[in-house]
């Protein structure tokens, strides 16, 4: 009908600049390839470092029907997004919730996504820091490394890498924030991030032997974060 679903690959962004590839830019040779009436455009998809699936649609009102659907069940308490990670690390709970604020922080030339343990409620009321919500579960582990289906109750930029630092154990191949889980003897532990300038994801030897990488094909590897499933009406 007016829904269609596709599977997209890491770092890929949704919306790209001029001349730059991006899934908006194929949509006109997507509608052309299935030979449909109508131009499709993105109900929902992955951000642009993750993988998975991407729901269009050709009906403006069908679009706007699921978003809300979206934003409501959110609100209810539903858990409308399952997503996969493969983790560097094992989560010490099998299953849990993340909670904490997020906010934007200027970093240099930049601007990073950093959590804000206790927010007051002045900063929460201002929407300076916005409360979120990750529901987490151990599916596997293996190698010093898990699987984890993880259910993000809120939506906020880079939310779930974010969350995952938390719990100590950064997805593989997340370039961003695994530089704010320090390691010494062994045990993981959190560093600021302010402290902890963007960089490379560092891995140790066996598991670099495991992935058949050398040090220098780190920048690389992609982030091990995929939608899997989406919950509709």
């Amino acid at each position: 009908g007016a829904l269609l679903a596709l599977s997209k690959p890491p770092r890929l962004p949704v919306l790209g600049r001029p001349g730059e590839l991006s899934l908006s830019a194929l949509l006109p040779a997507l509608r052309r390839r299935l030979d449909l009436p109508v131009e499709l455009h993105v109900v929902k998809a992955p951000a642009r470092e993750c993988s998975g699936l991407v729901l269009l649609s050709g009906c403006h009102r069908a679009t706007e029907q699921l978003q809300r659907f979206f934003t409501t069940a959110r609100r209810r308490g539903w858990f409308p997004a399952t997503y996969c990670a493969v983790t560097v690390g094992v989560p010490a709970e099998a299953e849990g919730e993340i909670r904490t604020g997020l906010r934007w922080q200027q970093q240099g030339d930049t601007a990073a996504v950093v959590p804000v343990l206790s927010p007051g409620r002045h900063s929460l009321a201002r929407k300076e820091v916005k409360s979120t919500l990750t529901r987490y579960q151990v599916l596997g582990a293996a190698g010093g490394c898990a699987l984890l289906q993880l259910q993000p109750r809120t939506a906020f930029p880079e939310q779930l890498p974010v969350h995952l630092t938390l719990l100590l154990c950064p997805a593989l191949g997340d370039h961003e924030h695994s530089s704010r889980v320090g390691r010494v003897l062994g045990v993981p532990f959190l560093l600021p991030p302010e402290a902890t300038p963007t960089r490379t994801q560092v891995l140790d030897e066996e598991l670099l032997s495991r992935l058949g990488l050398s040090p220098q094909q780190l920048h690389r590897l992609p982030l091990h974060l995929h939608l899997q499933q989406l919950m509709l009406p």
